[in-house]
């Protein structure tokens, strides 16, 4: 019988899955919901074609770890079986605790956890179905486990995981300048004193990435019209709870009824609802929505529906309060609704700051033969550390068109 399941990768090709444990967390229903939520939330509003999902981004960031012990151990770094097989299950739930376009959800309906925290609740859940199988690769996502090399291939400056959705995102969106060399900057990986760094050799492979990683953010993560378009949905999901608490009747999927309704305390309720919720929950509320007799969220949901989008002006500095007040009063005149109403569900003011390169987080080490590691910033010629950490600041001023 054959050992590995083979699945056809768009970007990475061939991709093994072993049977057994890998195998059963794939086939497991939480991951399977995966398949039903977008990896790049509402982006395709402006990229056509990134419409994959986390689930493939999960398999794809497995591939990716893979590679990574293979690599590590041919330089003779020494991993036990069980470590890589523990770290390869981590690394295929990081995601998993995701709703509905990103983190839409986490700060609209879902308070005080973050996505994180709910992965691990649901990792615990299928560690109980699969009798305490994955003890080892809880332990390493925590960062419990005494080795550290493995929760930084999880989650550190070159975890699988951004490399996988670096990769993949430009692949679906055709934003080349994003397509990092992932395959190179794992066979430059390395270990020196307890964190993963990497061979010197591979430094314009780092300085690639670093650049390629900003460019994606502005380019498609926080491209204007995605955040607008995004807002539109926030806004039409804080109206639906308004109402719903204010006694009117508003059309929902049972699991998205809950998080509406009620401000959730995360308990097994709330964990087996929002494991029922993905995009499709929110795309037919939204087509119900858009008949309310509510103005308010029949125009949001039929902005959502139609792509009439919000507009956005992106400012270095704070739009005025007059300013703001002025496109209020025209919405609210031209709508029929009070300012309050306006301002409150027509329009979003805020600031959005990145750090490209961030010295606490972003240390990337790099190795050289004579067994000496200096900080990427220092070793790199061509990147300009003042300029890659200075924060970019931009006000995302969005409101609706009339």
């Amino acid at each position: 019988m054959n050992e590995h399941k083979i699945v056809n990768d768009p970007v990475f090709g061939f991709i093994k899955i072993k049977r057994g444990l890998l195998y059963d967390i794939v086939q497991h229903p939480l991951m399977q919901r995966l398949n039903r939520i977008n990896q790049l939330g509402l982006a395709s509003v402006v990229y056509p074609g990134a419409r994959h999902t986390r689930f493939q981004h999960s398999l794809g960031a497995l591939h990716l770890m893979t590679e990574a012990v293979k690599s590590l151990s041919e330089k003779g770094v020494y991993i036990f079986d069980s470590e890589a097989e523990a770290v390869q299950a981590a690394i295929l739930m990081h995601d998993i605790g995701h709703g509905p376009f990103s983190h839409v959800l986490e700060h609209t309906l879902i308070k005080d956890i973050s996505h994180e925290e709910i992965s691990l609740l649901m990792m615990e859940q299928i560690n109980r179905d699969m009798h305490g199988a994955l003890n080892l690769a809880i332990s390493i996502f925590r960062d419990d486990y005494p080795n550290k090399i493995f929760h930084q291939l999880i989650s550190s400056q070159l975890d699988m995981d951004r490399l996988d959705y670096l990769r993949r995102d430009s692949f679906f969106t055709g934003v080349t300048e994003g397509n990092i060399g992932s395959a190179r900057i794992i066979k430059m990986l390395n270990v020196a004193d307890d964190r993963l760094v990497v061979d010197s050799k591979g430094i314009y492979s780092i300085e690639n990435y670093l650049t390629s990683r900003r460019l994606m953010y502005w380019q498609v993560y926080l491209h204007k019209t995605a955040v607008g378009y995004e807002k539109i949905l926030v806004k039409a999901l804080m109206r639906a709870k308004w109402l719903l608490n204010n006694g009117q009747d508003v059309f929902a999927t049972p699991a998205l009824a809950y998080f509406l309704k009620n401000d959730v305390v995360f308990d097994e309720t709330a964990l087996r609802l929002y494991a029922e919720l993905d995009d499709s929950d929110i795309w037919s509320a939204l087509k119900v929505w858009k008949h309310h007799d509510d103005i308010i969220l029949a125009v949001l949901a039929t902005d959502m529906l139609d792509r009439k989008l919000f507009k956005v002006e992106v400012t270095e500095d704070c739009p005025s309060d007059d300013y703001v007040d002025s496109v209020v009063t025209r919405i609210a005149a031209r709508m029929n609704i009070s300012e309050h109403d306006a301002r409150e569900y027509m329009t979003s003011l805020t600031e959005i700051g990145k750090d490209m390169y961030n010295p606490e987080d972003d240390s990337i080490g790099i190795l050289y033969k004579d067994g000496t590691v200096r900080d990427i910033a220092e070793a790199s010629e061509i990147l300009n550390v003042q300029l890659l950490s200075k924060k970019i600041r931009k006000y995302y001023f969005c409101y609706q068109r009339i």
